[in-house]
C-alpha cells in the first residue's frame, strides 16, 4: 500500500490542490496529514481523498475543523494517533513538543513516526523507527509531500 504524507499546509490552497491532484493521479488510497492545516475551510479542498488528520499547534478552531473534515469524508484523529496498516505500526504526531516527539521516536514501539512542525524534510532511521517529515507548504517553503510504499519502504519526495 502507498501512503501520502503531508503536513503544515498553512492554508496554502494552491499547494493543497496540487497535492490532492498528485495523490489522485498516483492512486494513493490514504493520505496522512501531520497537522497545521489552520482554517477549517482548507479541509474542504481535500475532498476526494481518504485523509487522516492530527492536530497541529496552529489548528485553533478544532470544532469546525473536525466538522469540515468529517463533511469531506476525512478523519480527525486528535493530537496524536497510532495507525496499524499492513502490519506496520505508524505513530502520527505534529511534533510541536520536541521532548514528547523524541520519546515516541526512541520508544521503539513504532516502525514509523510521521511528524511535521519544523517545515523541514526528514527521512531518518532512529533505532528501529523511521522518522518521516514531509516538509511544509507555508508560503516561502519548498512545498513538498511524501509518498511511502509500505511494502518496500521506498519514500518518494515530491516538490509541488
Amino acid at each position: 500500500m502507498r501512503l501520502g504524507i503531508i503536513s503544515d499546509t498553512h492554508d496554502n490552497v494552491e499547494n493543497v490542490l496540487k497535492a490532492v491532484a498528485l495523490f489522485r493521479k498516483e492512486n494513493v488510497p490514504l493520505v496522512v496529514h501531520c497537522g497545521d492545516m489552520i482554517s477549517p475551510k482548507t479541509a474542504t479542498f481535500f475532498q476526494g481523498v481518504a485523509l487522516k488528520f492530527v492536530r497541529g499547534n496552529c489548528d485553533g478552531d478544532v470544532t469546525n475543523l473536525k466538522m469540515k473534515l468529517e463533511q469531506v469524508g476525512s478523519e480527525f484523529l486528535g493530537e496524536r494517533a497510532v495507525l496499524e496498516i499492513e502490519g506496520k505500526t505508524i505513530f502520527v504526531y505534529h511534533g510541536h513538543d520536541k521532548s514528547k516527539l523524541d520519546s515516541f521516536i526512541k520508544s521503539g514501539e513504532y516502525q514509523y513516526v510521521f511528524t511535521g512542525h519544523t517545515h523541514i524534510l526528514r527521512d531518518e532511521q532512529v533505532g528501529t523507527t523511521r522518522v518521516l517529515n514531509p516538509g511544509a507548504h507555508y508560503y516561502g517553503c519548498d512545498g513538498t509531500v511524501m509518498v511511502l510504499d509500505l511494502g518496500s519502504g521506498q519514500v518518494e519526495v515530491v516538490r509541488l
